[in-house]
């Protein structure tokens, strides 16, 4: 049913007063972005007042849509809504408009501000997300309501986001889109905010495309908007394509909507400086008069008007009823789904779920990278919201779930196709296979993973970093993390790559020592619930005797003496592939009478978090020499060993040659490690 059936003057007044409180909002901080917030005030008001399923009384109600605001800069447009449905921001919220403390900070922060579905800011991101939000209510619904018939399980629901053209510009939509529209998302649905302007002014400076030829090639339904005679929003016209996006379950879609910024700002709509400065208090009163409003107003909101829009909560609440008739349906019919359901929403395990998590037998060799793929499979066995994939290297990454089928749509032509499918294929797309993560954590009820070599986390940093920032269990693996990789010369060789990822804040970065500690580590991961990337070895390592060490559950403190000595005389730290190098090290020393500790140190995040009495007792001040061993540079690793220690480091790129070889020749072996800790004692 068409939502102008219902239009009215007020709905127009709310419109209205939502531009002006964009214009003021800016004005009163000095900083901001009141042009997009202005000219989509009709298309965020249209969309929660008529469309967007949500209940402003309980802003995590299962049975919701999700809308994202990928454009983040233009938050007011997000904030204007919440304020109007009844989230908790009031007034005083957005005359508090980026400053300290507010409920409605410059960019929308997760966590922060009911009703704020994800973090957003850096463009593409919403968009990318978003892709990984359908995906996650699609597996979901495959995991609790799997015979319902399409579109009439209470878990169908849609994602939807307004996005800008800088969004639409950056790599990480593009990559998302091309999968969304591979997956066939029929529950996506974007809002294309095309109003030709970015901060240098024409996007036609560097944006030309055909961006609907584009969308449809990914095959999605692009639905083009043209601006109503005036250069306003066409209600009537955005109306119908919200529903006929509603309307299409087979494919994602996009509703390309021409807008002019800052309309009907008299002097400054259509320019790049209503992006991203203040409009004047001068410009501001000549738009309230266009507007039909006081010009000597600010903040103005006459109480009739946002009563009107406020009703909005009843039509959330009448939605939310009926959801929890049919919920309740369900349950009853549903006992083992309804069980799995509870545990789910109260991010618990079950009993006993880590008993049949492998150990690992000393004596033989096992890369980390193979050990985390039979940790992988032992988890999916007993938790059935586990899934992911990787960049394409599911082989090399080892992220298979054995006897799974894939996550593609019903109507692909790929063998063991299967829309509910416990392995992703994200394709070489390594930043959008991160936001995707991220928006199936944000989504909630599942646990995702997502593997690509340690070298290309580069490319998804964008989405680490946002994944720290929010505070969501994304799980990154990285395998393929030295130079161990070998042959494969220095392009895939990390060498700078454990420090820059250990100084996202927030990141547990996990390089574990052997097979024992990649099971004490992803033990830890899933009960931890933080965003975490694992790095793993290309070549086999050896597993540690535990008979004469110290238990890998030590790897939960982040470092631990795994191997002491009588008078030890310095340290040994080490991560990784150096753990076993390590502990030869001073078994060789010992030969010769000098004494050392070793400490494994896969988790530097866990061991900052331990108690002073704990660090004390793994690194001791009365030992003085303190030597880090990894195959990486040595940035970082000061703050453990202090200026009197040795950081044994990589501090140039690697080399086409067997591992053997590479680690000899730059420096990783008992020799040459024994002659610099004896010559410094």
């Amino acid at each position: 049913m068409s939502a102008v059936a219902s239009w009215n003057e007020l709905d127009d007044r709310a419109i209205a007063y939502a531009r002006a409180l964009a214009a003021d909002a800016v004005q009163n901080v000095g900083n901001g972005h009141p042009g997009t917030a202005m000219s989509l005030a009709p298309v965020a008001y249209l969309l929660f007042q008529r469309h967007l399923i949500h209940d402003p009384s309980d802003p995590t109600w299962l049975g919701r849509d999700r809308f994202i605001l990928s454009c983040g800069h233009s938050s007011l447009t997000l904030y204007t809504q919440l304020f109007y449905s009844g989230y908790g921001i009031e007034m005083q919220d957005l005359q508090s408009f980026r400053t300290w403390g507010s409920l409605t900070p410059g960019h929308p922060e997760f966590g922060h501000t009911a009703g704020v579905e994800m973090t957003t800011g850096p463009l593409g991101q919403g968009v990318a997300t978003a892709v990984g939000m359908a995906m996650a209510a699609r597996y979901e619904r495959g995991l609790l309501d799997r015979d319902t018939p399409d579109n009439e399980s209470i878990f169908d629901h849609c994602i939807w986001v307004i996005c800008s053209d800088g969004d639409l510009q950056e790599g990480v939509s593009a990559e998302a889109s091309s999968l969304a529209g591979t997956q066939e998302l029929g529950n996506l649905n974007i809002i294309y905010d095309d109003n030709r302007i970015s901060i240098e002014g024409d996007t036609h400076n560097a944006f030309t495309e055909d961006v609907s030829m584009r969308y449809r090639a990914y095959g999605w339904q692009v639905i083009e908007v043209a601006t109503a005679d005036d250069g306003n929003v066409d209600i009537a016209a955005l109306d119908a394509a919200m529903i006929a996006a509603k309307n299409e379950k087979t494919k994602p879609s996009l509703i390309r909507l021409k807008t002019v910024i800052a309309w009907p700002a008299p002097t400054l709509r259509g320019t790049g400086k209503s992006h991203g400065s203040a409009l004047g208090d001068e410009e501001i009163a000549a738009t309230k008069v266009l507007l039909g409003l006081n010009p000597d107003e600010k903040f103005a909101m006459p109480s009739d008007v946002l009563a009107h829009a406020r009703q909005v909560s009843n039509r959330g609440a009448l939605l939310h009823e009926q959801w929890n008739s049919a919920f309740a349906d369900w349950k009853s019919k549903n006992s083992n789904s309804a069980q799995l359901l509870e545990r789910l929403r109260n991010q618990e395990l079950p009993s006993n779920w880590d008993a049949d998590l492998p150990f690992f037998a000393a004596g033989k060799d096992i890369a980390t990278r193979a050990a985390s793929g039979e940790v992988i499979n032992a988890l999916a066995k007993i938790l059935p919201e586990f899934w992911g994939g990787s960049a394409d290297l599911a082989g090399s990454n080892n992220t298979s779930i054995d006897g799974a089928s894939s996550f593609l749509p019903a109507t692909s032509a790929i063998k063991g196709a299967d829309p509910y499918g416990r392995i992703i294929h994200f394709g070489i797309r390594e930043h959008a296979m991160g936001s995707v993560l991220n928006g199936i954590a944000l989504h909630g009820l599942s646990r995702c993973f997502g593997g690509t070599f340690a070298v290309f986390s580069d490319y998804m940093r964008p989405a680490v970093r946002l994944a720290a920032l929010m505070q969501i269990p994304s799980t990154f693996i990285w395998t393929h993390d030295s130079i161990g990789v070998g042959e494969d010369g220095p392009t895939h060789q990390p060498i700078e790559h454990f420090a820059a990822l250990r100084a996202i804040p927030g990141l547990d970065v996990i390089r574990p020592g052997d097979a024992n500690e990649v099971t004490e580590a992803w033990k830890k991961i899933i009960v931890g619930k933080r965003t975490a990337g694992i790095l793993l070895s290309r070549q086999n390592l050896p597993v540690i005797d535990r008979s004469n060490c110290a238990p890998a559950s030590g790897t939960a403190q982040g470092a631990y003496v795994i191997k002491d000595a009588p008078k030890p005389v310095a340290i040994l730290i080490a991560t990784g592939s150096e753990l076993s190098l390590a502990l030869d090290v001073a078994s060789s020393l010992a030969a010769e009478g000098i004494h050392l500790r070793v400490v494994s140190a896969p988790c530097l995040e866990w061991f900052a978090e331990q108690s002073d009495a704990y660090k004390e007792s793994v690194l001791p001040a009365a030992i003085a020499l303190k030597v880090s061993i990894e195959v990486g540079i040595a940035q970082g690793w000061r703050d453990l060993i202090g200026d009197a220690g040795i950081a044994i480091s990589l501090e140039h790129y690697g080399a086409s040659a067997d591992a053997k070889r590479l680690f000899n020749e730059f420096g990783f072996s008992v020799d040459k490690i024994s002659a610099r800790i004896k010559a410094a004692l």
